[in-house]
């Protein structure tokens, strides 16, 4: 069995610039690239000696359409056990869609994400590949742009929307931290479109998928010839966004040094560019994430204390998922209402041992996971509604797990859906509702009669047409 450090990425590319990329960051996992540059020789090279030695395989949609989900088909036939990762511009659901269907095990977006490809490589290639259904996809639904939008009643997660509303009014640089997949990214969406500069810019940062030099240039600017390869002047985020709001997305992986002139920026109020001999005032607004807290990383000398001074006015953390498991269900019909609005997909309702199956997990990935569940039972599954069978990896991962859900947090006492996803029968739902509303108020039977908005007298004629017993 191959070794850690002897696995083989095979990269179907021909952007000499973009295969240096990916294989600059598969190296840092400690894997060898063998970039072919169409599909022909990639299944030529399948089939060679050295061929045997590939682990995983990763794809550039460059070819339109049923050719990329014709060639997925092909590479997973000539090589069942190497999981192959389509790569696109493309952020539109319906070729993630055609791409799974077609066997690829998961969808990566252009520019590439560093530790997103690396998190997908890990996911992909782990034995047995129990998690596969679990790893993030990153195609896009429509996200909510504002508060009232936003599923979820846990106090923690209405705390902290309470206390984003507020700071989005004012004018203070904002913390968002929270677990990755939390929702970080939407809330800072939110804050901006509650904010006074909602019609102003607002651009995004991911500052760990951006090489620190490029990074610098990117937020800070440079004039011509500040250093080789500064053939022309490039204008900084920091003065693009003036008037308006920068998102600096896992602002812990800034460099020290960006960090420091950062802060200095920030203080001062004038940005210099790179290789600049003078400087040009600014006015925006910071809204930094992070899935650390940022305090600890201060206290333990890993971030800069002059920074978070700067940025930390007010600080907001959202909740992991694990902690607001009873807003599962809620979300769970949101993000299926949304999924089911995507070309190719249908509406899909979820059966009471889906949601008990759902609840039963941990989340490590949070929503961002959850919906990434979600949407790959949807592309799957031909009958309305999901089941517990929907969702195979997840079951084999919990084993008897899977049924502790609905008694741990919906508690419910009424099935809504039959094992196999079909209703079950109105007279059915009606007498354990009854049963339920019995045996909640103590056969206080006047109590049970006023909460079902329904007189004593048809209580008890329902009570003896299906045949219930009022001591039940």
């Amino acid at each position: 069995m191959a070794t850690r450090k002897s696995r083989l990425l095979m990269l179907i590319d021909d952007e000499p610039a973009q295969s240096r990329l990916v294989t600059a960051i598969a190296a840092r996992d400690g894997w060898r690239t063998l970039t072919v540059a169409s599909g022909e020789e990639a299944l030529e090279t399948l089939a060679s000696p050295e061929g045997g030695e590939v682990r995983a395989i990763l794809l550039d949609q460059w070819v339109p359409g049923d050719a990329a989900c014709d060639l997925i088909r092909e590479l997973r036939a000539a090589r069942p056990e190497a999981p192959v990762l389509m790569l696109t511009a493309s952020t539109s659901p319906m070729l993630a869609i055609e791409a799974m269907r077609a066997g690829a095990t998961d969808y990566l977006v252009k520019p590439i994400d560093p530790d997103r490809m690396l998190q997908a490589l890990a996911g992909a290639t782990r034995a047995g590949r129990p998690n596969a259904e679990l790893q993030p996809m990153t195609e896009k639904l429509p996200h909510p742009v504002d508060f009232d939008a936003m599923v979820g009643t846990a106090a923690p997660f209405r705390t902290a929307l309470a206390k984003a509303a507020t700071a989005a009014r004012g004018h203070a640089h904002v913390v968002v931290e929270g677990e990755s997949g939390t929702g970080k990214d939407m809330l800072t969406h939110a804050m901006h479109a509650a904010s006074t500069r909602a019609k102003a810019t607002m651009r995004v940062v991911h500052c760990g998928g951006v090489p620190p030099a490029s990074l610098e240039s990117l937020l800070f600017g440079h004039e011509k010839g500040a250093f080789a390869g500064a053939f022309d002047r490039q204008k900084g985020l920091l003065e693009h966004c003036d008037g308006g709001t920068l998102v600096l997305d896992d602002v812990d992986r800034l460099p020290t040094h960006q960090q420091e002139r950062l802060a200095d920026v920030l203080d001062s109020g004038i940005v210099r560019p790179t290789g600049a001999t003078h400087g040009f005032r600014i006015d925006l607004r910071i809204f930094a994430t992070s899935d650390f807290a940022l305090d600890e990383l201060v206290e333990a000398g890993e971030f800069s204390r002059e920074l978070y001074d700067q940025i930390s006015a007010t600080i907001i953390r959202l909740p992991a998922l694990r902690d607001r498991l009873g807003d599962l269900p809620a979300l769970t019909r949101y993000f299926l209402a949304k999924i089911g609005e995507q070309p190719g997909l249908k509406h899909h309702s979820i059966a009471d041992s889906a949601l008990s199956l759902l609840e039963a997990y941990d989340w490590p990935g949070n929503i961002r996971q959850l919906q990434a569940v979600l949407f790959r039972a949807c592309v799957f599954e031909q009958r309305e509604a999901l089941t517990a069978h929907s969702f195979p990896q997840l079951a084999e991962m919990l084993g008897d797990q899977g049924d502790r859900g609905e008694s741990r947090m919906r508690g419910l006492g009424v099935l809504l859906y039959t094992d196999d996803g079909n209703v079950r029968p109105l007279e059915e739902i009606e007498a354990d509702i009854i049963r339920l509303a019995i045996g909640h108020y103590r056969g206080r039977m006047t109590e049970v009669a006023r909460r079902l908005g329904i007189g004593r007298s048809t209580l008890y004629r329902k009570l003896g047409e299906l045949g219930i017993d009022n001591a039940a």
